[in-house]
């Protein structure tokens, strides 16, 4: 995993500071996307160990010092690059369902991983959100609205299927870099591991090797494909679980429990409860939802 430190508010600036448009004179021959465009190709190609200032300034035929004009480090060109990648993912059609919505979004990611497998080895928990990101979260987050789900409910879910797709997308990556770094494919690996096979009897392990005869370790068609259904049935479940109600606006002013209007705060965030009783309840409700009850 790669973190790089870098200058948020200049990521912020870059990202949605909009375009600047050049003045009278000849167009110049560099330019901020054009940074991006080849700082991708280096990282498709060559990986993202590969990836620097150095290394993108010679593919594009420029000095190192002449990009700095365009983005301060690499955790910026990083950001950048992210968010210019997701711009090749279509929104969902809201039309199809909430389910085929995100089944649809979580397959583009996956192949977007596969595009761009360095994307899985970038750390993104602070990772600054560009535009295409932003717009592409709002559209999956509006896929779940209307099914019942709490707000809590709707960003847990929407976050659980995109880290199925990038924990399964990250596995393949990983595989993919130790065969190109070590010259030996997965198989050929494990193949030679004939010391370890000594080891996994079935005497000590019968459990093992009952699955090893019923054909467990012949891998399935799409084990993605199998992996991102069993998580849809599961929020399914959830959904169904829930009255088909409309999405309430938490920060609407109103009681989540009851619905009585909740006077709002001059500053801070709005409160969600009109009293002590109704946030018990509300816990309550949440426990016991919980436990199955």
């Amino acid at each position: 995993m790669v973190s790089e430190v870098g200058d948020p508010e200049r990521s912020v600036e870059l990202l949605w500071g909009g375009k600047s448009h050049p003045g009278r004179g000849p167009k110049p021959a560099l330019n901020l996307d054009g940074v991006v465009a080849a700082a991708i190709e280096v990282a498709d190609q060559e990986g993202l160990a590969a990836l620097s200032m150095r290394r993108v300034a010679e593919k594009l035929g420029f000095t190192t010092m002449s990009l700095y004009r365009y983005v301060p480090g690499k955790a910026e060109l990083l950001d950048l690059m992210q968010d210019a990648a997701v711009a090749e993912v279509a929104l969902p059609d809201h039309r199809a369902g909430w389910r085929a919505g995100l089944a649809d979004s979580a397959r583009q990611d996956w192949e977007l991983y596969q595009r761009h497998p360095w994307m899985v080895q970038v750390a993104s928990t602070r990772s600054v959100p560009g535009p295409h990101y932003m717009a592409d979260f709002e559209a999956r987050l509006k896929l779940l609205v209307g099914t019942g789900l709490s707000g809590r409910e709707i960003m847990a879910v929407t976050n659980l299927v995109s880290q199925y797709v990038e924990g399964a997308a990250r596995r393949v990556a990983e595989a993919q870099q130790a065969e190109r770094s070590s010259g030996v494919s997965m198989e050929e690996w494990w193949t030679s591991r004939v010391s370890l096979w000594g080891h996994l009897t079935e005497e000590r392990y019968p459990t093992l090797a009952r699955v090893w005869m019923g054909g467990g370790y012949e891998g399935m068609a799409d084990d993605f494909e199998f992996g991102l259904q069993r998580v849809l049935d599961g929020i399914e479940m959830l959904v169904r679980g829930r009255d088909e109600t409309p999405f309430r606006d938490e920060t609407a002013g109103s009681c989540v429990t009851c619905g009585k209007p909740v006077e709002k705060p001059a500053t801070g965030r709005p409160k969600e409860y009109c009293s002590r009783a109704c946030q018990q309840r509300a816990y309550r409700a949440r426990q016991a939802a919980g436990s199955g009850k």
